[in-house]
């Protein structure tokens, strides 16, 4: 489940929910973008908002999860007053607001939400992109579930770069719009080959 509950459980049964590496589709899409202000949807334990900070980027990392948000402190403090004086730990859940005003990327990174509740996100995160400045969504594609990844099984929760794309505005140009495939680690070592649901759009000026 999608709630706070669920997520503070999984978090406090281990030390270390994620991998604490960025996600390989905001390094590839981030990583030619002018640091500004950043917007991270979702931060869990921060490996992308201290990413986006070495790089120069003042991140508001956000989340329901106070542990995950702990945490996320935690190393960037390790990293020093600079990389930790870029980013701002941010306790509130995005699907009823989302703390602050406008920003020049906002990356929202797996966020598998029910439709009506996706669409009013994804529409209010669009809305507090900056002119001029970058929408980053990435999700599972549905076709990871036949090739054995472990997904959820509640085929709703999925959707495609093109049904973002095709929610935004005249406002936008879309950069990105397709089902990028990478490798990935299953039960055993067993490698497979999942996708990507990647939409980079760029607000007009």
């Amino acid at each position: 489940m999608f709630d706070e509950q669920s997520f503070e459980e999984r978090y406090r049964a281990t030390d270390a929910l994620w991998s604490g590496r960025p996600n390989t589709q905001l390094v590839r899409e981030a990583a030619d973008l002018p640091p500004g202000s950043a917007l991270d949807v979702g931060c869990g334990e921060g490996a992308d908002a201290i990413w986006l900070a070495e790089r120069g980027w003042q991140v508001t990392a956000v989340d329901f999860a106070r542990t995950a948000l702990e945490r996320g402190r935690a190393h960037a403090e390790t990293l020093g007053a600079e990389i930790a004086g870029r980013i701002r730990w941010v306790y509130a859940d995005v699907t009823a607001e989302v703390p602050g005003a406008e920003f020049d990327l906002i990356s929202a990174q797996f966020m598998h939400l029910p439709p009506e509740p996706r669409r009013q996100l994804f529409a209010r995160l669009a809305a507090a992109v900056a002119p001029g400045g970058t929408l980053l969504v990435v999700g599972h594609d549905f076709s990871d579930v036949a090739a054995g990844a472990h997904r959820p099984p509640e085929p709703e929760r999925f959707f495609t770069a093109a049904e973002i794309a095709e929610s935004l505005d005249d406002g936008w140009d879309v950069v990105v719009a397709e089902a990028r495939p990478r490798p990935a680690a299953v039960h055993e070592g067993h490698d497979i080959t999942v996708h990507d649901a990647v939409l980079r759009a760029r607000k007009r000026p």
